[in-house]
């Protein structure tokens, strides 16, 4: 992919342009945890409960009929030893039981926008906000749990998920952060420096984002300054995607400074106003901006990338600020140790097993529990619960397959492109097949030999 080729820039705004503290998951957290005690009617011992930012990560799996918390890989097998019931770890053998196995089969996994619906029994969090919803689900079970309380399960997740919706909804979570933006918004200076280097290279640039005017407003002139208007094209607000790709029907409305809707219709899209809803397919045609030479940045893979990427043949960018920590992560002393020795166990196992006398098999049978604990100590190295967002063991998780199927390129943030002009080709990496031999040894241990594991952005395809 080269950027030689991009003629203009789109964007989203949460977790693409803004970036937000850790204050902020504490507030959706909070606030979502009041509204079960207050509208719901849920224990007031819940308050007990605080925002654990090391429990969940982003892309897991939860069972709504079950109750149950997982991460799993990209060919619907289920970690084990990351399957949690409320704050527990549940045994392997009793998820073997209950899934007889631990693959799901198709059917039961959510659909294609990760939602929980027509029988899916599976809903899957992509969404960098999901965060404290997981968690939040996780503590109201294990409160129930504890106290030995007979719930259903299906109450509990549409009462959770309707709590976490109202906080966005209802403008909770909005007027806290316009409230007291140095607290929830980072600043952003980067961003600043993105944007001026495409606007000064001729670069066409859009925002379309679900977050309403008055509240993408304030945090872009806290971001970028109060000329921050002038670098773009085209702004939406309130999009409401993914409906936004998909229905034709909805017309653009114009949102004048002081947020009200004009009732004018909309023949041309102009620089400096602001625009709400509207539909991809009259935007379109408003601009002409299609094909290949429209690369869109967004941190969620399915409302932000999917329909663009198979629909509309645009180039898509993923923001996924995980990164900066697994990528510190793998390029640590503990890490690189970690997997050398678990390569050569694996190594050592496969070529080993053909000896089947009683001292062979008492050894072999050593190394492969030495092996299953140097496997528990690689995830623990990301998270003491579920591990990296991009791995279940060997092989790559189901957050990562959506990742590499819909978007073209993924990085920590937009401030990676500064690393770049604006005529840099993107190569991919070549990887051997499970049938072929690796030509440069330095594939089959990468970093131990001086090279870092991964680029600031990573090529897809």
């Amino acid at each position: 992919m080269s950027l030689a080729d991009i003629e203009i820039y789109g964007f989203d705004y949460d977790y693409t342009l803004a970036f937000y503290s850790k204050d902020l998951h504490t507030l959706i957290f909070n606030t979502a945890r009041d509204l079960l005690i207050n509208e719901h009617r849920y224990p007031e011992e819940l308050r007990e409960y605080e925002y654990d930012p090391a429990f969940a990560i982003r892309g897991l799996h939860y069972d709504v009929h079950r109750a149950l918390l997982m991460k799993i890989d990209a060919f619907h097998y289920i970690q084990l030893g990351t399957v949690y019931r409320g704050l527990s770890v549940v045994p392997d053998s009793e998820v073997i039981e209950m899934y007889k196995g631990h693959h799901v089969p198709l059917e039961q996994m959510s659909d294609f926008y990760g939602k929980s619906s027509e029988g899916n029994t599976l809903k899957q969090f992509m969404d960098i906000f999901s965060l404290p919803e997981m968690t939040l689900l996780s503590c109201v079970n294990e409160y129930f749990l504890k106290n030995n309380i007979d719930y259903e399960p299906v109450h509990l997740y549409k009462d959770v998920k309707d709590a976490i919706r109202d906080v966005h909804v209802k403008g909770l979570m909005y007027r806290a952060v316009e409230a007291d933006i140095e607290r929830y918004i980072c600043y952003g200076e980067k961003t600043r420096a993105v944007l001026a280097k495409l606007a000064n290279s001729g670069k066409k640039m859009f925002l379309i984002t679900n977050s309403p005017s008055s509240f993408v407003n304030k945090g872009m002139n806290f971001i970028v300054g109060k000329d921050w208007r002038d670098l773009f094209d085209v702004v939406i607000v309130q999009a409401d995607k993914p409906n936004f790709f998909n229905d034709k029907r909805r017309p653009f409305r114009q949102v004048n400074e002081r947020g009200v809707l004009l009732w004018d219709k909309i023949h041309q899209l102009e620089k400096g106003q602001t625009y709400k809803q509207g539909n991809l397919f009259e935007f379109l045609k408003l601009t002409g901006w299609r094909g290949s030479k429209v690369l869109y940045f967004g941190d969620h893979i399915y409302s932000d990338l999917a329909d663009l990427t198979l629909k509309h043949g645009w180039r898509t960018g993923a923001i996924i600020p995980e990164l900066k920590t697994e990528i510190k992560i793998m390029n640590t002393a503990e890490y690189i140790e970690t997997m050398a020795w678990l390569q050569g166990l694996t190594g050592l196992l496969e070529r080993m097993q053909v000896y089947r006398d009683a001292e062979s098999q008492m050894v072999l049978h050593d190394w492969i529990n030495e092996r299953k604990h140097m496997r528990d100590l690689a995830r623990k190295i990301f998270n003491k619960q579920f591990g990296s967002i991009f791995r279940t063991d060997h092989n790559a998780t189901y957050f990562l397959r959506r990742l590499s199927r819909f978007a073209d390129l993924y990085m920590e943030s937009l401030s990676c492109l500064l690393n770049y002009n604006l005529h840099h080709t993107f190569y991919p990496k070549r990887t051997p097949l499970q049938h072929e031999v690796p030509i440069w040894s330095e594939q089959q241990y990468p970093g131990i030999f001086g090279i870092p594991f991964l680029q600031e952005i990573a090529q897809l395809k």
